[in-house]
């Protein structure tokens, strides 16, 4: 299903607790139904991934093992 911008607007979303606010690259997530979107907190109107829990966890693990 297609996330709307103006859905995506109303969402909860939140910030990593990683994440200052110095303007640096982050991203914010949402937790829904069966996916956990993605979108980057300096663009909340551009475009939002979705991944289910274990992609997202996969992901994560990826990148912290580079």
């Amino acid at each position: 299903a297609e996330l709307t911008v103006l859905a995506a607007r109303q969402l909860g979303w939140r910030k990593s607790s990683h994440s200052g606010d110095n303007g640096g690259d982050c991203v914010e997530l949402v937790e829904l139904p069966s996916v956990v979107a993605v979108r980057d907190s300096k663009n909340p109107d551009g475009p939002v991934l979705a991944f289910t829990r274990g992609q997202l966890t996969g992901l994560i693990n990826s990148i912290k093992n580079a």
